[in-house]
């Protein structure tokens, strides 16, 4: 014989089988069909949105991968220090619109003492220098590891580089006056197109080729044909004898802030996929 206690849990097991029931004939009545812009990989999509029943998915860029080819951490001043990283891009066709990096310093014994990071972009079969200045540390560190995540790649077409050079390179100490030492050149944009934004990196390097101080700044609205002349400072003495005076200067033709469209009419680069 069924007791009182067995027939109130048939009870509740069959009204929370129809609820349940009539809860999935609600969600499958307004829950939209699958589609190939629904963010979802369903109805035998290769991918999110792509493949299957929807477009073909783009193809993968075979690039080769941005390489760290030079690491160093600098003096800056009293608790704080600079990093200088070079990146190389050896793909001719694909530059990179974005990339995150991060720069972490380290002491002796491999602990992290701290960290920078940022964004930047690379264009096709270019080196770059990146600078990080003024990375408050409690400790000196012994070395900075640089590492590169988040590539975005872009394939370019009839892709020509700005012709964005720097003259009249000089360095020199301060002899009287604020700082230690400073340097200066001519900036011109000798390329037909205006730039919101020009960035520029100096590394002073010793006779083996080591950095030994590095410093950037940026100068906006940079129209073509002009030419501009800048000046950096160094406030703090560093350690090193400067044999050597590098200097660049870039322009984020990506950035439509920057008239990437201008210079690159017609959409002469396309997005790829990761």
């Amino acid at each position: 014989m069924i007791t009182r206690q067995q027939k109130r849990i048939i009870i509740i097991g069959i009204y929370l089988v129809i609820f349940l029931s009539i809860g999935t004939l609600i969600f499958f009545a307004v829950a939209p069909a699958p589609s190939c812009t629904d963010g979802k990989r369903n109805q035998r999509e290769e991918k999110v949105d792509c493949g299957g029943p929807c477009a073909t998915c783009p193809e993968m860029p075979n690039v080769a991968a941005l390489a760290v080819t030079e690491q160093e951490v600098l003096f800056g001043g009293s608790g704080v220090y600079d990093v200088v990283a070079s990146i190389a891009n050896p793909n001719q066709e694909h530059g990179a619109s974005t990339f995150s990096y991060a720069m972490i310093l380290l002491s002796n014994s491999g602990e992290q003492i701290a960290e920078r990071r940022g964004t930047t972009f690379i264009l096709p079969s270019e080196t770059k220098q990146i600078v990080e200045t003024n990375i408050p540390a409690s400790i000196t560190p012994s070395r900075v590891e640089v590492m590169i995540s988040d590539v975005q790649w872009e394939r370019f077409s009839g892709y020509e580089k700005p012709q964005l050079n720097i003259y009249n390179r000089q360095f020199a100490p301060i002899s009287g006056g604020v700082g230690f030492a400073q340097a200066q050149g001519l900036l011109r944009n000798e390329s037909p197109f205006d730039f919101n934004s020009v960035r520029i990196v100096v590394v002073l390097r010793n006779a083996g080729g080591v950095p030994v101080a590095v410093h950037k700044t940026e100068m906006r609205t940079v129209d073509a044909g002009e030419a501009r002349d800048f000046r950096l400072i160094w406030p703090n003495a560093f350690p090193g004898d400067v044999q050597r005076l590098e200097m660049e200067a870039e322009a984020d033709v990506y950035n439509s802030q920057n008239f990437v469209k201008k210079y690159l009419p017609g959409g002469k680069f396309q997005e790829l996929a990761q």
